[in-house]
């Protein structure tokens, strides 16, 4: 059974139902932005408003940013693989897949982490429950991808794009507890230097790589405020405090939460249409996250310590806690 205990004020709750929305809806801002912009600069776009909305956060809590030359080093390598390289590769799949089933693919992030952490990290050594766990992930997603329909097309192609972005957010978690948790740095300080630098890069990079016509409506540039100040800013601010009071285990189980409701947004607002083997694929991807970490017990098998999921919720260090999609 999945338990969460709400502790603390209902503020906290409501937080994390405010996270599960924003990381789920991601995808379907991503969609609509997508009506106007090209993939490179809704990018832009959420990087810019993202670093501007947590630069504003860090001025009112007067947080002060780490001045350490090697710590901005690190930060730029997260940066690339846990903002600019994912977002970009989701974006350009939306152009060939839904926001729903981008949402699904998204929910394999733990996987992806585990995986990385398991070649990456010593200390972390494959037991009973996290390779049955990834077993069964992975069975789940060769179920989404019903290669009983065909493996070409260019869905195929941007549904390996999915699956190349969350194996980013699996390297750039991985980086961060290599190279940042150690640091202690403060978990607003981390988020708001990776943004920013993620914003510089897609800026300095704007006028080789954004420079397709624009076609803006209220739509397209409410989206990508949202997608920026909510999704890659204020959401992780949320997930700082739900963390902060429930703790790293019992906040991750906002990755059950992110594809339902990106699936829902999906059907609702845009009409999109899912097959079978989505759901029922997403479902035994979800079963084998639970699996290893230790929310479903197999025979013979402890707990799995919890790995970092990008941007939502599990994370080697309550204080070095990145934002994620």
């Amino acid at each position: 059974m999945l338990q969460v205990r709400a502790e603390g004020s209902p503020l906290v709750l409501g937080q994390f139902v405010l996270l599960a929305l924003a990381w789920g809806a991601s995808f379907l801002f991503i969609k609509i932005g997508l009506e106007g912009l090209s993939p490179t600069q809704v990018v832009l776009g959420r990087m810019v408003t993202g670093a501007a909305a947590l630069l504003l956060v860090t001025a009112v809590t007067r947080q002060r940013l780490p001045r350490d030359a090697a710590a901005w080093g690190h930060l730029a390598a997260v940066a690339v693989l846990l903002c600019v390289a994912p977002f970009l590769l989701f974006a350009w799949a939306e152009l060939h897949l839904s926001s729903g089933l981008a949402s699904i693919y998204n929910a394999t992030t733990p996987l992806m982490t585990m995986m990385v952490a398991l070649v990456a990290l010593p200390g972390e050594r494959p037991d009973r429950a996290k390779l049955t766990g990834l077993l069964v992930g992975f069975a789940g997603v060769v179920v989404v991808l019903a290669p009983w329909r065909g493996l070409a097309g260019g869905s195929r192609a941007a549904q390996a794009a999915c699956l190349l972005a969350t194996l980013c957010y699996g390297l750039a978690f991985v980086y961060l507890r290599r190279f940042i948790s150690p640091r202690a740095l403060p978990a607003l300080a981390v988020a708001t230097m990776q943004v920013g630098l993620g914003a510089m890069i897609m800026l300095l990079a704007a006028p080789f790589t954004a420079t397709s016509p624009v076609a803006l409506s209220w739509p397209v540039v409410l989206s990508v405020l949202a997608l920026g100040v909510a999704g890659s800013g204020l959401a992780y601010v949320w997930n700082t405090n739900v963390v902060a009071h429930w703790g790293a285990t019992n906040a991750s189980t906002v990755t059950y939460l992110t594809p339902v409701v990106g699936v829902a947004l999906g059907i609702t607002v845009l009409g999109e249409r899912i097959t079978w083997s989505e759901p029922v694929g997403a479902m035994i991807v979800v079963v084998g996250i639970a699996i290893s970490q230790g929310r479903i017990r197999t025979r013979r098998s402890t707990p799995a310590h919890p790995l970092n999921t990008p941007g939502q919720g599990q994370r080697p260090d309550r204080r070095s806690v990145p934002a994620q999609s």
